[in-house]
């Protein structure tokens, strides 16, 4: 297999990298990655209706542009998401491409879901769906989408460790999980990051989980930096009319009073967007990279235009005195609502809260 210093792209100009979970006791080697990665979920999924010719494109323009990591699951779309990548894939060098993948989401034919199954067979199960999906005899990263209560993370873990010694895997993610999973995991195999929603509206991490994964060595792929939209310059036009298949009709942040409230508490990114010529959006994105550069942020982008707003937050700069301004408009737990609806939310073990004494 390509090294990692392999990793490589055709691109129009270098766009700045990070060197993502390197360190800790165990002295991992980082692995070089760009400072932004495509979040291929809604091409698929839980957005509503996405156009397949677009998302190819915005997939070629990514990869064109340098964002050579694409991040999805073998359930967004019940497995159509790692198809449509696979063709927009085709003809192009597999060692070019940085594919993360999250497993153990259960679907039902009419598209619910149905639990977690990170039981090591299942484990290898996925893996082999997967790769036949994807059209290649390896993936970059695999994680488990969410901590299965039913399961050690020792064992999930060991699972995945047998696939990397194996060749089919060659770095271990996890994703929403709390400090105290991480130790345990990291006692295992190396966690090269933890994906986990991270913006000026989601700060749950600063607590306790980032402090741990620094400690250990973790890097954070980050995905909810917009706040599903809420951080977009344009949201007030859409909140209204959201397709009926929008999974964001149905969560907390994005009803009633709580989207009033948080869509105030947003307006700080607009007037310091209009001060830097750019749009909330890009101060959004560009809040999340100034946090550390250990952390690479997911861009949800479903079409050409969104990619090209995105990508225009390497450009901007925050100093000191504009995420003061930030933090100061936004307090970490100001927020109204949760991340998601209450079934979802005791899924997360990075929002559980160690009983008081």
């Amino acid at each position: 297999m390509p090294a990692d210093t392999a990793l490589s792209a055709n691109t129009t100009a270098p766009m700045p990298r990070r060197p993502i979970g390197g360190g800790g006791s165990r002295k991992l080697a980082a692995v070089d990655l760009p400072a932004l990665g495509l979040g291929c979920m809604g091409m698929s999924d839980f957005y509503g209706h996405a156009d397949r010719d677009e998302s190819i494109a915005t997939i070629h323009a990514a990869l064109d542009q340098g964002m050579v990591l694409l991040d999805t699951g073998d359930f967004y779309g019940s497995g159509h998401n790692e198809m449509l990548i696979r063709e927009a894939l085709s003809g192009r060098r597999r060692e070019d491409v940085f594919i993360a993948v999250k497993f153990g989401g259960m679907r039902s034919p009419d598209g619910g879901f149905v639990g977690i199954d990170t039981r090591p067979a299942a484990v290898k199960n996925a893996l082999a769906q997967t790769l036949r999906r994807l059209g290649t005899d390896y993936v970059d990263l695999y994680q488990p989408a969410r901590l299965d209560p039913a399961v050690p993370i020792e064992d999930t873990v060991g699972a995945v460790k047998e696939m990397i010694d194996a060749g089919y895997v060659r770095h271990l993610g996890l994703s929403e999980v709390g400090a105290t999973t991480l130790e345990r995991a990291s006692a295992v195999h190396p966690v090269r990051w933890l994906q986990i929603e991270y913006s000026v509206l989601s700060r749950g991490i600063e607590a306790e989980i980032l402090p741990a994964a620094r400690r250990l060595g973790i890097g954070i792929s980050a995905y909810g930096v917009l706040s599903r939209g809420l951080l977009g310059s344009d949201w007030r036009q859409r909140a209204e009319a959201l397709d009926p298949r929008d999974f964001r009709a149905h969560l907390p942040r994005f009803s009633g009073d709580n989207l009033v409230h948080n869509l105030a508490l947003a307006e700080v990114l607009s007037v310091i967007a209009g001060e830097k010529a750019a749009t909330p959006a890009q101060i959004a994105i560009a809040w999340v990279l100034a946090q550390g550069p250990d952390i690479v942020p997911l861009i949800g982008a479903r079409r050409r235009t969104r990619l090209t707003e995105a990508l225009g937050a390497l450009d901007i700069h925050l100093d000191s005195g504009d995420l003061a301004r930030i933090r100061d408009a936004i307090p970490a737990e100001a927020v109204a609502g949760t991340r998601y609806d209450a079934g979802q939310m005791r899924m997360l073990d990075s929002e559980r809260r160690p009983p008081m004494d």
